[in-house]
């Protein structure tokens, strides 16, 4: 039998989940940056004090990059308050998901780190694996070269190799050289133009403004040491710098994933996404394909109702990151259907020519939707329905209470964008489960686990599962 107790214990835990899925603590439309990062720093210290082994375990959900750091770092901070086998079990989790977090966030982290004073034995030999685990310690140190010299500074750690000399003696030693080549290639680089072409983009392209290097041939001659990520960046600059520049960064948007691709397919002109239609269509339709994978047409009958309003927009940190993520449901729920009718609030019907443009009519959406009769029923929007306000949930609460009591049809509401003063991404209706989406990738996982903010399950039903999740997320490789 749940206890009082335990139902708030899950609803809490659902709150938080919510919030670390969506708020990277910047601004969004409704509100400021201040307003997000003092609600997000609240409920993570909340989650600490009261809740620690589940507030550790969703380390294993699919949680932001911002929020996985924040709490690597409360956990190390808070590590006298833990229990022996809290501090192992955290232990795990912290270097599982340190694995999967990108270089410059766990360089940023560690910094972090050094300036708050932690320092204890479990932090180093945190510090100590991660360093040992990456796959080109010269890499690191040349284009990460700060980051590294903090953490070895900080954790203690011997330096093999070149690394001591590079990151630690005089500039005049320098001279001298390096055995490793990376490491010389940085030292020549200053002052012979060929090096510059042996370094990551990122660093090359400091040496290429300093020895004047004319920027069409650096980034033809600089092309293959682009990573994917680059390559899709400097795309639209190469394109305006003339063919060969354009051809020799051009990406590959099939291997893209699928939200990047949906936010650089909305930056895009109007007239350049309809010239290209065929290319970004495909693109995107074999991101969503792939992000399926076996699911691929076992959703049956779906339909979607998409906010593509002006609200949809973001804010200036966070540009049409809203309308990506609807866009890159669009796509995936595509996939994942046998029979798929999408509704997008502004009522257009071709969704490579989007943009965020009027109100918020998500009631007369969801009615045009649950006139089809789907199987399920997805809704993707921030919850700020104003034409008129309210309409979405009375139609939510008579379509569960009368018309389809039984629940034929499954209706889930994910929402891109966290509400600070509410502590939650804001809800449409308590008839429905509302749960906090940051990536369309992340769809069918949330879909799975909205049903836990229903309130028809309870703590004992949400360990379960969370536990289900740390066990196959420490048995998962972390990525090469």
């Amino acid at each position: 039998m749940e206890t009082w107790a335990d139902l708030v214990a899950a609803e809490d835990v659902l709150l938080f989940v919510n919030a670390a899925i969506t708020s990277t603590g910047q601004r969004e439309f409704h509100s400021e940056a201040g307003e997000q990062r003092m609600s997000l720093d609240f409920l993570h210290a909340y989650m600490l004090e009261n809740y620690r082994d589940l507030y550790a375990a969703t380390l294993a959900l699919n949680i932001n990059d911002h929020n996985a750091a924040l709490i690597v770092r409360r956990l190390l901070e808070s590590a006298s308050e833990a229990t022996f086998e809290q501090r192992r079990a955290e232990g795990r989790l912290i270097a599982r998901r340190l694995a999967d977090l990108p270089p410059p966030r766990v360089y940023r982290l560690f910094r972090a780190l050094r300036r708050a004073g932690v320092n204890n034995r479990r932090t180093r030999a945190i510090m100590r694996d991660w360093l040992a685990a990456r796959p080109d310690p010269a890499f690191d140190a040349v284009k990460y070269r700060g980051g590294v010299k903090s953490a070895a500074r900080h954790a203690h750690l011997p330096l093999a190799a070149d690394l001591g000399p590079f990151l630690f003696a005089p500039v005049g030693r320098r001279g001298e050289g390096f055995r490793t080549p990376l490491l010389d290639a940085w030292r020549r680089a200053h002052y012979e133009q060929s090096a510059v072409y042996e370094l990551p983009y990122t660093v090359a392209e400091g040496f290429a403004a300093k020895h004047g290097i004319d920027r069409a041939v650096f980034l033809e001659r600089i092309a293959p040491r682009l990573t994917r990520l680059e390559r899709l960046r400097l795309q639209e600059a190469a394109r305006a710098r003339g063919p060969e520049a354009f051809q020799a960064v051009r990406a590959d948007l099939a291997a893209m994933p699928l939200t990047r691709l949906a936010t650089y397919v909305l930056s895009l002109p109007l007239d350049e996404r309809a010239a290209r239609r065929a290319e970004l269509t495909a693109a995107l339709r074999a991101a969503a394909l792939r992000t399926a994978g076996a699911r691929a047409g076992t959703w049956g009958r779906v339909a979607a109702v998409l906010d593509d309003s002006f609200s949809s927009f973001g804010s200036v940190r966070k540009r049409r990151r809203p309308l990506a993520v609807a866009l890159g449901c669009h796509f995936l729920l595509e996939a994942l259907a046998s029979d798929f009718t999408p509704l997008w609030l502004s009522g257009r019907g071709d969704p490579l020519l989007l943009y965020p443009y009027g109100p918020t009519p998500l009631g007369e959406r969801i009615l045009d939707a649950l006139e089809h009769r789907p199987d399920r029923l997805v809704i993707v929007s921030d919850g700020w329905e104003n034409a008129p306000p309210g309409l979405a949930g009375e139609v939510l609460r008579v379509w569960r209470t009368r018309l389809d009591s039984d629940r034929r049809t499954g209706v889930v509401h994910l929402n891109p964008v966290y509400e600070a003063a509410d502590f939650d991404v804001r809800r449409l209706s308590p008839a429905v489960p509302t749960a906090g989406v940051r990536d369309a990738e992340d769809l069918p996982t949330l879909v799975e686990f909205a049903r836990f903010a229903e309130g028809r399950t309870g703590l004992t039903e949400l360990r379960a599962h969370l536990d289900a999740r740390v066990r196959h997320f420490l048995k998962e490789a972390p990525p090469a």
